[in-house]
């Protein structure tokens, strides 16, 4: 129970909330705290939201399956990070795709009669239940579409323009696996290692394991994109 409280008045969320409340709350039940194994599922995609939840120890992927069969990772949540947030209140609330647990993972789960009376109860709260989900539903929005409609050699671009700009260079060192990198772009290992080739094939870049070179060619690419 104490380190559920120590973790519970770590969530940001939670800083109008007094540890007795929160103490009291976990004697009724509407507060609940639920355990995930590594590579558990927390959500199908389909199943209805009818509670928050906020993760306070381990963090979830959200993830969709792909026209492939391919499983892609969309968004990362880590502690403090709420789901459900704003989706229990929607007119279909269903998670539209898979949540996971990618390890060992904690789950705070608030019952929807709870939070309204907090709602009610604790302006603060409300105030930053509300804050939270406006500028999360936004960053969430931009990053599935960017998943959905971006292709593949897009992607991996703008992760190299971004290192490029960063490492200063044009010669690209990777600072993770090709498989850490295709997580993080969100497709498979085999789907960037096959772009990658067709970009070596294109004379845009010559890579290895360590790293990743953009050639004349590659530029030449991207000031024509950009008139």
């Amino acid at each position: 129970m104490k380190q559920y409280l120590s973790l519970i008045q770590e969530v940001e969320l939670f800083n109008s909330i007094s540890i007795n409340d929160a103490i009291a709350y976990l004697a009724d039940g509407s507060f609940k705290i639920k355990a995930y194994g590594k590579n558990a599922i927390v959500h199908f995609a389909g199943d209805i939201c009818s509670k928050l939840e906020i993760i306070l120890l381990g963090s979830v992927a959200i993830e969709r399956i792909d026209e492939e069969g391919n499983l892609m990772t969309i968004a990362e949540f880590i502690s403090g990070d709420l789901l459900g947030g704003n989706l229990m209140f929607s007119k279909n609330p269903h998670y539209p795709m898979t949540v996971t647990a990618k390890q060992q993972t904690n789950i705070l789960e608030i019952t929807e009669s709870r939070l309204f009376k907090l709602f009610l109860e604790n302006h603060k709260f409300l105030r930053s239940y509300l804050e939270y989900t406006a500028d999360h539903t936004v960053i969430l929005g931009e990053r599935i579409k960017h998943y959905v409609f971006t292709t593949i050699r897009k992607s991996i671009i703008s992760y190299l323009e971004y290192e490029r700009k960063k490492q200063n260079s044009n010669i690209i060192k990777l600072s993770m696996s090709k498989k850490a990198l295709a997580e993080r772009l969100g497709v498979q290992r085999t789907s960037l290692s096959r772009e990658l080739a067709k970009m070596r094939d294109d004379s845009l870049i010559k890579f290895d394991a360590a790293s990743i070179e953009l050639l004349p060619a590659y530029f030449l690419t991207q000031n024509a994109s950009a008139k």
